[in-house]
C-alpha cells in the first residue's frame, strides 16, 4: 500500500565493471527510510538507483513488458506475485547469500510461501491492511454517528455524499477497491464470477459522483493537509497523514479504522526480475532489507508492520502496541486475501473500472 521518496542516488554510468556497483530498486513511495538507502551505499560501495511508483498495475505491466531495467522490485504477494511468478518473471532466490533470511516472521513466511511455493522467489517486506481514514472533526461535523468502522462510510452513496464538500478519495486500484465493494455486498471478496463483479461495479458507480479522485498516493498530504475528510487507502498511509497532520501548525485529529466486515491483509515482496542487469548487487540490497535496524527505520517512516521478528524490539511502542499497524487476533480473523484473477478476468475488471472512472 507514498508519495516520491527518492527519485534520486542516480548512478547511471556505462560497462559492466560499473554495472555492478549500482543496484535499481523500484519501489514505492516512502516505503523505505532515507538515511538506510544511504547506509547501504556506505557499508557496499554500491550506489542506488530508486524510483517509485504507486499502483501494482504500473509495476506489472513494465515487468511484463520485459528490459524492465529494475533489479529489485516489490509487488504484493496477492494477485500480483502470484500472477508473475506464473509468468516466470523472477529469479530464484540464492538463499546462500542472504545471511539475514532467519529475521523473517515465520507466520509471514508461511502466509507467503502460500502464494510463493518453498519462498523460493521473494522476501516479505510489509504487510498491513486496507481501510477507512478520516478527518475525525470534520466528519462529525456532518454526521455524529458516522459509521467510520463499516464499508458503508464508503459505499453507501446516503452517507458518502455527506462528505463531498470536505473531500473523498479512493485508491486507484480496482484490485484493491473490487474486494471490498464485494464484501461489502456480503458476497465472496476474492469472486471472480462477472455477475458479481458487475454488482460491484454498480456499487462503485452508485458513490462515483461524490469521489474526488482516485489515487493510490495522494490521499497521504491531503488527509494530513485538509483537502480530503475521507479516503480508503493503505493503513500505513493513513497513519503517516496521522503525524503529517499532528505536526502540522493547524493540527488535524486523523484516524483509521479496519471494517468490520473485514480487511483485505496484503504483504508487500521484494524479489529480483528474470532480466535484471546487476543480480548480485540484488541479493546483497535483499539481505539488507532484512537488517533489523533496517526493517525498524522503515516501519517508523512507513507507519507498517514489519516481517522481521528482531526488528520489533528496536520499534517504539506506539508503533508495535498500535492495534492499526498489529491488529490483534480478533480483527486478524477478519482480515482476506485474494487470488490470481486469470486474463479474462483481469480484463473485465479493467473494463468496469475504466468505466466507474470516466463516468461511462
Amino acid at each position: 500500500m507514498r508519495l516520491g521518496l527518492l527519485a534520486c542516488l542516480l548512478a547511471l554510468a556505462a560497462g559492466p565493471a560499473f554495472a555492478q556497483k549500482q543496484v535499481n530498486v523500484y519501489n514505492w513511495s516512502d516505503y523505505i527510510a532515507e538515511d538506510q538507502l544511504k547506509a547501504f551505499t556506505q557499508q557496499t560501495g554500491i550506489k542506488v538507483n530508486y524510483t517509485t511508483y504507486d499502483s501494482n498495475e504500473i509495476l506489472d505491466a513494465k515487468l511484463r513488458a520485459g528490459r524492465s531495467g529494475y533489479d529489485v522490485v516489490v509487488p504484493t504477494a496477492s494477485p500480483f506475485l502470484v500472477r508473475q511468478l506464473a509468468a516466470k518473471l523472477y529469479q530464484p532466490l540464492d538463499k546462500a547469500k542472504l545471511k539475514n533470511l532467519g529475521n523473517l516472521d515465520p507466520k509471514i513466511m508461511a502466509a507467503l510461501a502460500k502464494y510463493d511455493p518453498g519462498n523460493a522467489h521473494a522476501i516479505p517486506w510489509m504487510w498491513g491492511t486496507i481501510g477507512i481514514g478520516y478527518n475525525v472533526p470534520e466528519i462529525r461535523k456532518r454526521m455524529i454517528n458516522a459509521p467510520v468502522d463499516s464499508l458503508a462510510m464508503i459505499f453507501d452513496p446516503a452517507i458518502v455524499s455527506r462528505f463531498v464538500d470536505c473531500g473523498v478519495m479512493i485508491l486507484d486500484s480496482p484490485t484493491d477497491v473490487f474486494p471490498a465493494a464485494l464484501k461489502y455486498l456480503m458476497l465472496d471478496p476474492d469472486s471472480k464470477n462477472p455477475e458479481d463483479l458487475e454488482k460491484a461495479a454498480a456499487v462503485i458507480k452508485a458513490i462515483r459522483p461524490f469521489i474526488r479522485k482516485f489515487h493510490s498516493s495522494e490521499y497521504i498530504n491531503a488527509l494530513a493537509g485538509g483537502d480530503i475528510c475521507l479516503a480508503f487507502g493503505f493503513s500505513g498511509d493513513v497513519l503517516q497523514a496521522r503525524e503529517r497532520a499532528a505536526a502540522a501548525a493547524e493540527p488535524r485529529d486523523i484516524a483509521y479504522a479496519i471494517p468490520n466486515q473485514g480487511a483485505m491483509l496484503w504483504i508487500d515482496t521484494a524479489a529480483i526480475p528474470k532480466d535484471a542487469l546487476n543480480p548480485d548487487a540484488a541479493l546483497r540490497f535483499l539481505d539488507f532489507m532484512m537488517e533489523p535496524k533496517v526493517a525498524a527505520a522503515s516501519s517508523t517512516l512507513t507507519r507498517y508492520a514489519n516481517a522481521n521478528v528482531p526488528a520489533t524490539a528496536l520499534l517504539d511502542k506506539s508503533i508495535s502496541g498500535n492495534p492499526w499497524i498489529y491488529p490483534p487476533e480478533g480483527n486478524r480473523a477478519r482480515l482476506y486475501t485474494i487470488s490470481a484473477a486469470d486474463a479474462e478476468q483481469v480484463r473485465i475488471r479493467t473494463r468496469l473500472w475504466t468505466a466507474i472512472k470516466t463516468g461511462r
